[in-house]
């Protein structure tokens, strides 16, 4: 009888995380990936469009994704995410922030959404951008026997091109990051203040 309680509480404890963390649950611990070196967080701000990702959750159905990453006065990082859904038009808005794990050159951070209901840092590295066209976001977080992953592929361009793409899947293929689980976000018919 010990057992649908642990069980019933992995399973809750589980279903919390996939809402907060990364959404796509696989066996094993995190993969090895490396970041970029010299990352240049200032390069880095100002807006991005969401051009693929892994499933996420919080952006079901969701469109038209942005992140416009800015400096407040007192050198914090903020995000701020928007996206239209597709089932009902209805346009939302999140605002995060974003911190450095350690050194201010390492591309490994993490962004924490201080209006969810459960406000966690969750890792945001960046495996590589240039800052110009194209940038690879990776967030990948253990527990136990099983981690969950997610991936996006970002874009200065709403639209962007092949080359771009072409650039950005040799930085997933380099980090043996599966393309199997992204998707492609529909950014047509946008919102012109996305």
């Amino acid at each position: 009888m010990m057992a649908r309680p642990v069980a019933l509480g992995l399973a809750v404890a589980l279903f919390a995380v996939m809402q907060c963390d990364a959404q796509v649950p696989f066996l094993g611990t995190c993969p090895d990936v490396k970041v970029m070196p010299s990352f240049d967080v200032t390069k880095y701000l100002g807006k991005w469009f969401e051009a693929e990702r892994y499933f996420a959750i919080f952006e079901f159905a969701g469109k038209c994704v942005t992140g416009n990453y800015t400096v407040d006065n007192d050198g914090r990082i903020s995000i701020l995410n928007r996206q239209t859904s597709s089932l009902t038009g209805i346009q939302s808005t999140i605002e995060g922030e974003v911190k450095l794990i350690s050194r201010s050159e390492d591309a490994k951070l993490t962004v924490r959404f201080p209006s969810l209901p459960l406000t966690l840092d969750v890792p945001y590295w960046v495996l590589d951008t240039d800052y110009d066209n194209y940038a690879v976001v990776w967030s990948c977080s253990n527990f136990g026997i099983f981690s969950t992953r997610n991936a996006w592929i970002l874009t200065r361009q709403r639209e962007p091109s092949l080359e771009v793409m072409e650039r950005a899947y040799m930085v997933v293929d380099r980090n043996a990051v599966s393309r199997a689980y992204f998707t492609r976000t529909d950014q047509k018919r946008c919102p012109a203040t996305y």
